[in-house]
Formats: C-alpha cells, structure tokens, sequence
C-alpha cells in the first residue's frame, strides 16, 4: 500500500474529527450520553440492513445472468466495495473492488460490468425521483410524520421511479441522441470524450440487460434500492429525533444528498474535512453548535467510520493478495 494513500486516510480521519471539535469544543464528546444505547443499536441496525438491502440487489442482477449469488457472497461483496469507496479518494475503489469481487465469483468481466452499469443506473433512478420530490416537500413545508403523507410519499417516488426505468428502457436512443446534442454544445466536454464514451457504453450495457430482465426483477431491484437509500439517508433524521431536534426530513434528504455527492468530488477518502464543513454551514440554523458537533460525530460514525472498521477485515478477507493492488489503483 502507498504511503500516500496511508497519509490521505490518517489526514481525512483528522480533519472529519477535527471540525466537530472546532464547532462545539471536547464537551460535544461528553454529550454523547445523551444518545440511548437502543438508538446507537438502532442506527447500526438501519445500516445493517441498508447493506442487506444494496447485497440483494446485486444478488437479483447476479442471478439474472444465471451466476447466483449467496447472501454471504453477496454481502461480503457490497461491504468490501463500500471499505475500498470510503477508504480511496473519490470512492474511485470501490467500482475496481466490485468488479473484481464478481469476477471471483464466477462472473465474466463483461457480466461484472454490466452489473456495475445497471446498479449505478438503478441509483441514478432513485436520486432522479427522490430529489425532485425531496424539494417538492420542503418547498411547500409538508412534514412526512403523519402516516398517510409519508405513504403518498412512497407510492410518488415508487411510480416516478418506475416511470423513469420505463422511459430509459423504452426511449434510450433518444435519451443517448440528445445527450450527444447536449455535449456538442459545450466544447470543453471534449477532453472527458474518451470517460463520457465509457459511460455511454456501460448504459447501453445496462439497458441491454434491463430490456431483458423479467418485470418482478425490476420491480424488485427499485425496490431494494430506494430501501437501501432511504435507510442510509434515514440515519441523521432519526438521530435528530432522538436528541429531540426538529429538521424537515426533506432538507436533511437534500442536505445529505450535496454533502456526499460533494465528498466524492474532492481528493480524501470520504470527504474528510469538507463533509464537516458543509454540514456545519448547511445545519447551523437549526441546530446550536454543541449539538451540531454532537450530530455530526455520530452521523460520521454511522456513515464513513464504521464502513471503514467494519469493512477493512472484510476487504482483505474478500480480496485477499488483491487488496494492495485494488487500494493503490494499480492497474
């Protein structure tokens, strides 16, 4: 393993720990008991299962192509891939450790990689729905509390969902024409030609698979994967509830939305730093400093600390004399 990739992880880990302490000073630490052990139980309970939910979906996909899956292959296959994108700058681990995890398990490279196509392609749907309608609710300050909202909410993003799987399967042609129309536009577009090309030929590789998938599998594969997103992002919500805050549940979806997608954006391994910073900025006129801090500790833990504990003896158990190779990017 380089030594700068052992220097990225120690300097994330500082800075992700440094920023709470700057916001609400060592006392925040202290504060931490006023979290119940149900609820610590709890969120790693929702984390759990939001791991469960993202295995069988590669499990449906997997099975699809007539290579099934174990759930322990399958588990150890997305916690493996969740340690190599938090622990590597711009989660750029995780896709190779995916690939080559599937591989081992009797996948083509090809197989593998139309997998990873239609896994992101199901994440690209979810966010594409689940955004809108986020904005949605917190534009017109609905709360979800009430039972018969958040049903409403869940049959909207289902139906959405499903409309826009229907519109990519049915309508890619002119979905990947007008894409081409768009980056003729933009001559700057033209130096990322060769990344923007792999992309196009992982989606049409997931539509080719989607197209032949039967329907309850696509129905099912929605399914687990707006399950594991709505668990993964339910975790600072239901946090907020038991340290008895009120933040709409809407804005803390989108704030967790731009934090994370901005953390892939910059060079240490899980956003370290910037992920604190941001959240800070975004939350500090709802909640007080001391608590803010508290918050964002604990939500860390859940999120990018305990991925990197729990995945790490995962990771190199799965992958074995790999694991150097697939950290460092190696080709």
């Amino acid at each position: 393993m380089k030594y700068s990739f052992v220097l990225l992880l120690i300097l994330s880990l500082g800075l992700s720990l440094a920023v709470p302490v700057i916001y609400g000073g060592l006392e925040s630490f202290h504060l931490l008991g006023r979290l119940p052990l149900w609820g610590m139980a709890l969120l790693l309970g929702m984390v759990l299962l939001g791991w469960r939910f993202n295995a069988a979906r590669l499990q449906i996909l997997a099975g699809g192509l007539g290579r099934p899956l174990k759930a322990r292959q399958a588990l150890g296959t997305v916690v493996a891939a969740e340690f190599a994108g938090v622990a590597t700058p711009a989660g750029s681990g995780g896709p190779p450790t995916l690939l080559f995890l599937l591989s081992q398990r009797g996948l083509s490279m090809g197989q593998s990689a139309a997998v990873l196509a239609v896994d992101t392609l199901a994440d690209l749907v979810f966010f594409g729905t689940a955004i809108p309608l986020a904005l949605l609710l917190y534009f017109l300050r609905s709360g979800i509390s009430h039972p018969l909202i958040f049903a409403t909410l869940l049959l909207m993003l289902a139906l959405s969902g499903f409309g826009l799987l229907w519109l990519l399967i049915h309508k890619h042609r002119s979905f990947l024409l007008w894409l081409g129309r768009i980056g003729r536009r933009f001559p700057w577009l033209r130096r990322f030609r060769f990344r923007i090309g792999r992309m196009v030929v992982h989606f049409r590789q997931a539509i080719t698979y989607l197209i032949r998938m039967p329907r309850y599998r696509l129905v099912a594969l929605y399914v687990f994967t707006a399950s594991h997103w709505l668990l993964r992002y339910s975790v600072l919500a239901v946090l907020l509830w038991m340290l008895k805050e009120s933040v709409p549940w809407a804005y803390l979806f989108l704030v967790q939305s731009m934090l994370l997608f901005g953390g892939q954006m910059l060079l240490l391994p899980g956003g370290g730093g910037g992920v604190e910073v941001g959240f800070g900025a975004l939350l500090n006129g709802y909640l007080e400093p001391s608590t803010s801090a508290l918050t964002l500790i604990v939500w860390r833990f859940y999120t990018f600390y305990w991925y990197l504990l729990a995945g790490a003896p995962v990771f190199i158990l799965q992958t074995g004399r790999a694991a150097r190779r697939l950290l460092t990017l190696k080709p």
